[in-house]
């Protein structure tokens, strides 16, 4: 798979996106989660039935198209 995401300096993860795939799929999961808010008015149940697939899903991408995987990072040197 390409490299979508760009790993972060310090820790572990993904850091900011890095090709159009990377954007779309934030962009999405970020418009994803503020459909999942507007549940949460109504039941708390649809809320975490959507929310929780859908961050699962977007870590297990985001991990799987960081470029150099994921993996904990000490800095410049790293």
């Amino acid at each position: 798979m390409a490299d979508w995401f760009a790993p972060k300096r310090f820790g572990i993860g993904a850091g900011k996106p890095i090709s159009w795939q990377g954007w779309l799929l934030t962009i999405g999961y970020c418009l994803l989660i503020f459909g999942a808010g507007l549940l949460f008015l109504k039941s708390l149940l649809a809320f975490f039935a959507l929310l929780i697939p859908a961050t699962g899903a977007f870590l297990i991408i985001s991990a799987n198209t960081t470029r150099g995987a994921w993996r904990w990072r000490w800095g410049k040197g790293d």
